[in-house]
């Protein structure tokens, strides 16, 4: 990193609420945000946003007769959006890039339209400009205006962790001095669950914690989806109200022997932890927002990547996901926003069932990481003051 990159603002709607006072209060609390709802005939477990937060969507919806057609990662992307400029400072006009992705995009209104299509053999004029993956980006630069490159991508679950890698390239190369990155998933949807059924990692347990993340001795996977967005407005160099600072990025994809899974060792996560490393010493890392989506297999291997670089005397492990579920494209961005407040309230958050951590008095400098199918991992260091 040639120059550190100043987080000045991050906003997020996710179970957790879409307030910093009510987030924090939401992480101090040991009780999960899942409810059960009825998919394909079945109950299973999710995480929802609040329901004073989908008045607001309905909101939005009916604000624009042009928003009335869109996703629902779309109209989280531009709420959030909104709120992230807001309090980062910036203006509708400013010149400013936005990188926001998605790993399954406009699952909600594909669903629709293809059912539609079985049905009639026909579907809507906007069903492929409303169902692109570029959709969200696209609005979000409608909405605000900007002056500035507009970029949207995929890169599954690490998906908004490589909008931020992406920023930091135009900022540190001069073709940008502010961008505006995050991720958004509306995955709750009876073909999504599905899926995550078919491939045998959905929890189906019944007690106090149906996501077991971070649990090693879990003997079932218990990954539980979640819906959510969340965006972080990046300024290049030193700022007054800067929430962080990006201090080191690391990128690696692994050498996969199955289409869903990593490596035994997490390789890839060892690649990228090094990598975002390189220029700090280890025992500076006081705590690792891990990805830990609650399977057996990304729990343990990622425990044995973090072991296998920092050795037995490694840094504080926690992790959102046994709380919010999998927001799939949008949870590197929310491990980020845990990663900020345990940094500003300097309290580490621990996961309620793991095995006992013993907390560090200062929390100064955080590392995320995050992974998606393929071993496409992404970790970046943040740190607390320039």
């Amino acid at each position: 990193m040639k120059t550190k990159i100043a987080i000045t603002s991050l906003a997020s709607i996710s179970p957790l609420g879409n307030n910093p006072e009510a987030i924090w209060q939401n992480y101090l609390s040991n009780e999960t945000l899942f409810s059960s709802k009825i998919f394909n005939g079945q109950p299973q477990h999710v995480a929802t946003i609040p329901a004073e937060i989908r008045n607001e969507i309905e909101v939005l919806k009916q604000s624009e007769i042009k928003y009335k057609a869109l996703d629902e990662t779309v109209l989280l992307s531009i709420l959030v959006a909104r709120q992230a400029i807001k309090n980062a400072g910036w203006k509708n006009g400013d010149a400013f890039g936005i990188n926001i992705g998605s790993s399954r995009g406009a699952t909600q209104l594909f669903e629709k339209y293809h059912k539609e299509f079985l049905e009639t053999g026909k579907t809507s004029t906007l069903a492929s400009p409303t169902t692109t993956l570029g959709n969200i980006s696209s609005w979000v630069a409608h909405d605000l205006k900007n002056n500035g490159p507009e970029i949207s991508h995929s890169i599954t679950c690490s998906t908004a962790l490589h909008a931020v890698l992406n920023a930091v390239a135009w900022l540190q190369s001069g073709m940008a001095t502010k961008f505006l990155v995050g991720g958004s998933e509306a995955p709750l949807t009876d073909f999504t669950i599905a899926q995550m059924n078919a491939l045998k990692i959905y929890s189906k347990e019944s007690d106090e914690f149906p996501c077991k993340a971070f649990d090693l001795t879990k003997t079932k996977n218990t990954m539980i989806l979640g819906e959510g967005a969340a965006v972080a407005c990046l300024e290049l160099g030193e700022k007054e109200n800067a929430l962080a600072y990006i201090e080191g990025i690391g990128y690696a994809t692994d050498d996969i022997e199955h289409n869903i899974s990593i490596s035994d060792e997490a390789n890839c996560f060892q690649k990228s932890m090094k990598m975002a490393l390189q220029n700090t010493n280890l025992e500076d890392v006081d705590a690792i927002v891990m990805h830990a989506p609650g399977t057996i297999k990304g729990d343990t291997s990622e425990v044995k990547a973090i072991q296998k670089l920092f050795g037995e005397n490694h840094p504080m492990l926690t992790t959102n996901k046994w709380k919010v579920g999998h927001t799939f494209g949008a949870s590197g961005m929310l491990n980020m926003e845990m990663a900020i407040l345990m940094m500003q309230h300097n309290q580490f958050i621990e996961v309620p069932f793991a095995e006992k951590q013993f907390p560090k008095k200062q929390i100064k400098k955080v590392l995320i990481n995050a992974v998606g199918f393929g071993g496409n991992a992404v970790s970046i260091l943040l740190s607390k003051e320039f």
